[in-house]
């Protein structure tokens, strides 16, 4: 690949975000389009790419229009009449995705993919951080403090990006169209392999096979480490492969495990040749101490140093959008989190329950995609029923047109604990008029932009 000029095409999403602040600092000139103005889009725009938010063509800046010395660069989200996107493959553009993108780049590292349905951001940035703090200095293969290329804001690097001398390469393993098949991984984690993306698979079983297809693809001599109870087939018989848990014994798990004030916990941490004692993690939330297990399991195979380990896992500050709180008081919380899969909202109800015991518990759940609602709502509505009461926004379509009696009611219908559905205009008002305790907003489309209106009515409950 040899260029002067990026365009990408959907440079907002979190990924091609990443892509694009890579390569603004490699010095190349970066642009693109993406359907709305958000936060990302305009610090990338601060950062030098110059962005824009209508589907023309005489939108794309002049020089990058040029095939000769411009890569072009695509998300899988954008639909396949987009005017931009067919005017690149019509005029003799390079034009790859995200993944190939990636995949070319990842060259020559150390790579350290983590894959799953979810929980792989947390444990991708996790382990990013890790690397940064806690590599053993002059250990094989590289000192660590290498880059990272993640799916979320990490609160600890300030960014979706991490630049660093090491050879080792971290990254999220995104297995949306298949697009973790583009990489080849030294070392991997699966987290999680439901049925998910089921509108690009069409059955749970070729989601598993994807997953296989993963693991078929780490080097000879790698390394896996896979969740305890994730059955896929496992063929690539050149490689080690290790289990985690929460507290389960396998190669890799929490003991010990002790609640702490705030939803944070203390736990001794076991490794194949030893026990790392008095862990503590700088989130809250049982899900996260799983997700640490994976990150040190994944350090463990590339190498660490025990003690600055230990301190780095209490340092470590999250995932913007991962139980993100925005209040924290014994009258009033309200939290924010991505979760948008049932086993994901499961995992996050869960923790909350066990963070608050004995408080009142409001979910506000906002779907994402009608296919997922279709497919799943059952599934939503078991995991939803967890909470105290619901309060559910219309279905964010995404990439997506209307299903024809698909919708938030079909979710609500199932639920077994009192639910409304409200428009995302109105949410804040009405959390205003409702009995709060403990709030937690859900889901993966725009609901984030609600967040702060959302804080601002709550606080008004706090009491001094």
């Amino acid at each position: 690949m040899e260029f002067e000029r990026v365009y990408f095409v959907g440079i907002g999403g979190i990924g091609m975000s990443a892509l694009a602040r890579y390569f603004l600092h490699e010095g190349k000139a970066v642009a693109g389009y993406d359907r709305t103005e958000t936060a990302l889009t305009r610090a990338l725009a601060g950062e030098g790419a110059a962005v824009h938010y209508e589907d023309r063509v005489d939108s794309i800046p002049l020089p990058f229009r040029s095939p000769g010395g411009t890569l072009v660069v695509y998300t899988p989200a954008v639909p396949d009449d987009h005017a931009e996107l067919n005017y690149f493959r019509g005029h003799g553009f390079e034009v790859v995705k995200r993944s190939q993108a990636l995949g070319h780049l990842s060259r020559g590292k150390y790579v350290m993919a983590v894959a799953g349905t979810h929980g792989k951001t947390t444990t991708s940035t996790l382990t990013a951080w890790l690397d940064h703090e806690a590599a053993a200095p002059g250990g094989e293969p590289g000192a660590g403090g290498g880059s990272a290329f993640l799916g979320g804001i990490s609160r600890n690097f300030g960014s979706n990006l991490v630049l660093g001398t090491g050879r080792r390469l971290v990254v999220e393993a995104d297995e949306f169209d298949r697009s973790f098949l583009r990489l080849t991984p030294d070392a991997a984690v699966i987290t999680a392999a439901d049925a998910d993306h089921l509108d690009i698979y069409g059955t749970h079983e070729a989601v598993k096979e994807a997953f296989s297809q993963f693991v078929d693809r780490i080097v000879p001599g790698g390394a896996l480490v896979i969740k305890q109870g994730v059955e896929i087939a496992l063929r690539n018989a050149g490689i080690r492969v290790f289990r985690y848990s929460f507290d389960t014994p396998c190669d890799f798990y929490a003991r010990n495990v002790m609640l702490l004030d705030g939803g944070h916990y203390r736990f001794d941490l076991v490794c194949p040749d030893r026990v790392i004692g008095g862990c503590t993690l700088g989130v809250p939330g049982w899900v996260n101490v799983e997700n640490a297990v994976a990150a040190v399991a994944l350090m463990w195979v590339a190498g660490f140093d025990e003690e600055r380990l230990r301190g780095a896992l209490a340092r470590f500050e999250g995932v913007k959008r991962r139980f993100e709180f925005y209040i924290n008081t014994p009258s009033q919380v309200y939290m924010d989190d991505y979760a948008h899969h049932p086993r994901e909202l499961e995992a996050a109800i869960t923790s909350v329950r066990k963070m608050f015991p004995g408080r009142r518990l409001t979910v506000l759940f906002q779907p994402h995609l009608y296919t997922r609602t279709r497919d799943l709502y059952r599934e939503f509505a078991a995991a939803l029923s967890l909470a105290d009461e619901a309060v559910l926004l219309p279905i964010y379509p995404a990439r997506e047109l209307p299903i024809e009696g698909v919708d938030a009611e079909l979710i609500g219908r199932c639920l077994t604990v009192p639910w409304r559905v409200v428009s995302r205009e109105r949410v804040a008002g009405e959390l205003a008029g409702m009995e709060t305790d403990v709030v937690v907003s859900f889901g993966a489309g725009n609901i984030e932009n609600c967040c702060p209106a959302i804080a601002e009515e709550l606080r008004k409950k706090v009491k001094q």
